[in-house]
């Protein structure tokens, strides 16, 4: 790895000290700077996750990636700096089907600074967070107009946010994704990852996207559609407003090259399909 050109990637620079500062300005950096996107699924190529080819990907080629190639290459710059790094995996709830993903479906890194833990997740996309979030206590983390929280029950940990209509003492919590404090490496994750490239019941095998945080708001192309949210402002009355347009084929090479800084090698195959519904298990 070439840290500098790595940080440069981000626009960050690095560090004078191993502080929680520093760990917040790398973690917002990398969101505002590499994409959430599956195109690599959609444009003839294969996701793996030696270090070396994810660092190709990111860095060389200004691509993003899904949750096990933009947490893993970030735990990779993140250990070069001298932080402290723990893998964990994380199972996602499904907003369709209410019911957790299985075992490694999603990547998660935990941050030790000083003896205290912290939650990273730079490869999630919506509603992820900014900046770290506290592992140390249940209490409301605010980010801007966004609170988490992450609960602790029956030996998990339970990452809960607040949709901006909920907000409030008394509003409704909705959980994300739980998880637990086992050290992981990143080969656990290979067989969901090639999972999530060839499985009807995944959303990145069944649509083309790409997200990207930006300080204003959050873009977003799936499929043939680009969709622009705005976060609250005083022109907006508080409310989170979202735009959506309607993309031609010819157009989606263009939009992502000038929007999401994304050139790739091979033509992409718009998706945007239903997906299939996972079979419940008791």
């Amino acid at each position: 790895m070439d840290v500098a050109k790595y940080l440069s990637r981000i626009g960050s620079v690095a560090p004078a000290a191993r502080t929680l500062d520093a760990l917040r300005s790398l973690h917002l950096c990398h969101l505002l700077s590499v994409p959430f996107e599956d195109l690599t699924v959609h444009s003839g190529g294969a996701v793996q996750l030696q270090l070396p080819l994810l660092y190709d990907k990111i860095v060389n080629q200004r691509r993003g990636g899904f949750c096990f190639e933009n947490n893993g290459l970030f735990s990779w710059l993140l250990r070069k700096l001298g932080f402290q790094i723990t893998l964990l995996s994380a199972q996602v709830k499904s907003p369709i089907t209410g019911c957790y993903g299985p075992p490694f479906d999603h990547l998660v890194l935990m941050v030790n600074i000083e003896g205290q833990r912290w939650l990273c997740d730079v490869g999630f996309g919506v509603p992820g967070f900014s900046v770290p979030l506290s592992l140390e206590t249940s209490a409301v983390q605010e980010q801007g107009h966004r609170v988490y929280r992450i609960r602790e029950g029956l030996g998990m940990h339970f990452l809960e946010w607040q949709k901006e209509e909920n907000r409030g003492a008394d509003g409704e919590w909705t959980e994300i994704y739980k998880f637990t404090f086992e050290p992981r490496c990143l080969e656990d994750f290979t067989e969901m990852c090639q999972y999530h490239q060839s499985s009807p019941c995944s959303v990145f095998f069944c649509k083309s996207l790409c997200t990207v945080l930006k300080p204003s708001g959050r873009l977003t192309y799936i499929g043939r559609r680009l969709i622009t949210v705005t976060f609250p402002t005083v022109e907006t009355k508080g409310r989170v407003e979202t735009t959506t347009r309607e993309l031609k084929d010819e157009e989606i090479t263009g939009v992502l090259a000038e929007q999401f800084g994304i050139v790739l090698k091979s033509p992409l195959i718009p998706k945007d399909e239903t997906i299939t519904l996972p079979p419940i298990i008791a």
